[in-house]
């Protein structure tokens, strides 16, 4: 398998958030799996995955949320590295996660992180980064694999496995907060009732954060009624963010618990930011940007 020469020396992969703008429930598989269609994008708050040449594969956690996982065989990110080894028959590496975001919180992290441990042990390894086995491996990994290893906004659907380049995005920051509780994601989903929706896509090119605020406000997120309803708190957090200065929407990601604020300026969401936390000194609150692009694979 040949690609790009394999580096002599390590190199990192920043692991975004992955916020979901709009969350539809289309329907449901036979098979009990659940029909979504998404406006994904990834904020400038990140998990970051480092690789190095090693004999055997190993992983080390470390970081704020270290503790809230364990260096086994379940862990995503060596499922992924196993995954890519066996298939290419590559050598070892010593895999290291930064956990910086939160657990089971409605933003993808240990997705992202997967995702990244393949894009940087295909380098490593001299994989193309375009080899089709990388994206059939993110299907087999879980729903928000595949659009964390596309890296940039899209509109997802199917389980996950379906994804399109939205039109351009304007620059906006987000504000993301989470009450301190992880929320299981299957939890949610068996908890959701009611109709299911229709696709929320559109195809114009929006001028403005306030114009994307104003495409999205008559969206939803389909399973936040469900969510809310297990974890309260949820609607604490919307409502500590839909009263912020500056804040265009306020909305829970994927299955929460998670939720964000869409500002215009960087000002207002750091702003808006630092009062939640002064506030609320246990939940987990950040500004950032949404991103335009995805992060780049860098040598250390």
């Amino acid at each position: 398998m040949s690609g790009a020469a394999p580096p002599r020396r390590g190199l990192k992969l920043a692991a975004p958030a992955k916020i979901n703008l709009y969350l539809h429930v289309l329907g449901r598989r036979a098979d009990g799996m659940h029909l979504l269609d998404s406006l994904v994008v990834f904020a400038g708050i990140a998990d970051e995955v480092s690789v190095r040449p090693a004999d055997a594969l190993s992983l080390v956690i470390e970081g704020p949320f270290a503790d809230r996982l364990a260096a086994e065989e379940d862990n995503l990110v060596l499922r992924a590295a196993r995954r890519l080894q066996t298939l290419h028959g590559s050598a070892g590496a010593a895999i290291r996660l930064l956990k910086r975001l939160p657990v089971a919180a409605g933003i993808g992290g240990g997705s992202a992180d997967a995702a990244a441990a393949l894009k940087a042990l295909a380098r490593l390894w001299g994989i193309p980064a375009t080899h089709p086995q990388l994206r059939a491996i993110a299907a087999e990994l879980g729903a928000d694999v595949p659009v964390c290893l596309a890296g940039g906004p899209s509109f997802v659907g199917g389980i996950g496995e379906a994804i399109e380049a939205p039109p351009a995005l304007p620059p906006a920051w987000l504000v993301l907060a989470n009450p301190g509780r992880a929320l299981p994601t299957a939890a949610v989903f068996k908890a959701r009732t009611g109709a299911f929706g229709a696709p929320g896509r559109w195809a114009e090119a929006l001028p403005d954060a306030a114009a994307l605020a104003a495409r999205l406000r008559p969206l939803g997120n389909g399973l936040a009624d469900a969510a809310i309803g297990l974890m309260p708190e949820i609607g604490e957090v919307l409502h500590a963010l839909s009263r912020q200065r500056g804040c265009l929407l306020a909305r829970m990601s994927g299955s929460g618990a998670t939720c964000f604020g869409l500002f215009a300026s960087q000002d207002e969401a750091h702003t808006a930011a630092s009062r939640i936390g002064a506030r609320n000194g246990e939940w987990w609150v950040a500004a950032a940007p949404l991103l335009a692009r995805a992060p780049e694979v860098e040598p250390f």
